[in-house]
């Protein structure tokens, strides 16, 4: 199903044993990197007055990160496709670290801009290899906890590394906190070097065969189902914080606090995710849209009692990422003989559904619906993800069914391949 690296390269590891300390470090690395993005909001204000520009130019610094992401991963998967993928990775991570350095060390905020956009192309590079690397690197088995420990690497940027920078910048000046990005990006370029193992497609690499790859109708509904169940959770994560203090009364010293069970909740969402996706994609998609829907309708309808809402941004947390590690393994699995541009373009999805999300908030909001109609934004995304994964839950079979073809009949009612044992769930 995935893409296997040669066996003098690196060994997958047992399928009872831990997944190898790489897959780890690539977790490490997106950490680092990912940081940037979520650190950059706590600082907004402070870059707006020492450049001396609105505290909304300052802000189109996050959209050139977020255009970056969307738009860069896909063309440069396909530029860097013949690149051994140690090398794509490093050099990914020298460049994010590079851009970041510049834009520290400039007072001009078009120079700014520019490296934000460049860092954000590069970390969609970096993002879209890492998960293609993490699953060469075990059994076909473990890929979707394996993409999954990679992208536990983006929940505790979002819920540690943000705060911690920001925090950091609050006694050193704003640039602190990036400062401290581009030397952790640094030091997981030297440990990628020194600890990931060279990988290669077990194919010779194909331009041809990636785009023929990307035409699949099956992998662009699984790529709707990561950009609607993204911003289903997210949209309720964006506007917590006011939703706390504003909504259900919560006093603001306790909302990092809050925002820290949503981080907690996004880490055992991962590990059940990952643990389910392998054998049973579709359930954890399903589960995992399930519980987004019916925690967004409990905020919103039990928007006033801090008591119900606390644990629901815990359980928030814990459906959003459950569905990560399935959204990965059915990418990998759809374009098996393919991955990297359509890792790349799943990674962009990703973002997509997080830079939607101030739209469709803005458009509630701008209306005068109120804080509280923000969860509802949510529990329409989920709603409609469930049809979509069901769709493609249909074409895994159908497509499962073709593939077995005349073997099926003559095999009569003996074991299903792996194709239809994972369709059949």
């Amino acid at each position: 199903m995935s893409v296997q690296t040669e066996p003098q390269e690196a060994a997958a590891p047992k399928a009872n044993g831990r997944l190898p300390i790489a897959v780890y470090l690539l977790a490490f690395s997106l950490f680092a990197m990912g940081s940037a993005e979520f650190l950059l909001a706590g600082v907004l204000p402070d870059i707006a007055d020492d450049l001396d520009i609105s505290l909304s130019s300052a802000g189109a610094l996050i959209s050139a990160f977020a255009i970056g992401v969307v738009i860069g991963g896909p063309p440069l998967a396909v530029l860097t496709l013949r690149w051994p993928r140690r090398t794509t990775l490093v050099i990914s991570q020298a460049v994010f670290a590079a851009g970041v350095a510049v834009g520290l060390l400039t007072d001009d905020f078009t120079v700014l801009l520019v490296t934000r956009f460049l860092i954000g192309l590069a970390y969609a590079g970096f993002w879209a290899v890492a998960a293609v690397t993490a699953i060469s690197l075990v059994t076909p088995d473990r890929t979707a906890r394996a993409s999954g420990v990679v992208v536990s690497g983006l929940s505790i940027a979002m819920v540690a590394g943000g705060p911690a920078g920001a925090f950091l910048s609050h006694f050193t000046g704003w640039q602190g906190g990036f400062w401290a990005v581009v030397a952790l990006t640094v030091l997981s370029a030297i440990a990628t070097i020194v600890a990931v193992p060279a990988t290669k497609a077990a194919q010779e690499p194909s331009v041809k065969r990636e785009l023929r790859t990307m035409r699949q109708p099956q992998l662009w509904v699984v790529y709707a189902a990561t950009l609607l169940s993204t911003a289903a959770y997210m949209i309720s994560y964006n506007y917590l914080a006011a939703f706390l203090t504003d909504v259900t009364g919560v006093d603001s010293v306790w909302v990092p606090g809050i925002l820290v069970l949503f981080g907690i909740g996004a880490f055992i969402g991962l590990s059940i995710g990952g643990r389910i996706a392998d054998g049973r994609p579709h359930h954890a998609l399903l589960i995992g849209a399930g519980g987004i829907l019916v925690c967004s309708v409990l905020l919103a309808l039990l928007a006033d009692y801090a008591v119900a809402v606390v644990p629901l941004v815990l359980l928030m947390g814990v459906a959003g990422f459950v569905l990560n590690p399935a959204i990965y393994g059915r990418v990998f699995t759809v374009a098996s003989g393919a991955p990297t541009l359509a890792g790349a373009t799943a990674v962009s999805m990703f973002q997509l559904g997080i830079s939607v999300v101030p739209v469709l908030a803005g458009v509630a909001l701008g209306a005068g619906a109120g804080l509280t109609s923000i969860p509802w934004l949510g529990a329409g995304l989920a709603v409609l993800t469930v049809p979509v994964v069901l769709v493609e839950r249909t074409m895994a079979r159908n497509r499962a069914a073709r593939d077995a073809g005349p073997a099926s009949a003559t095999a009569g009612a003996s074991v299903p391949t792996n194709a239809q044992a994972v369709a059949d769930n």
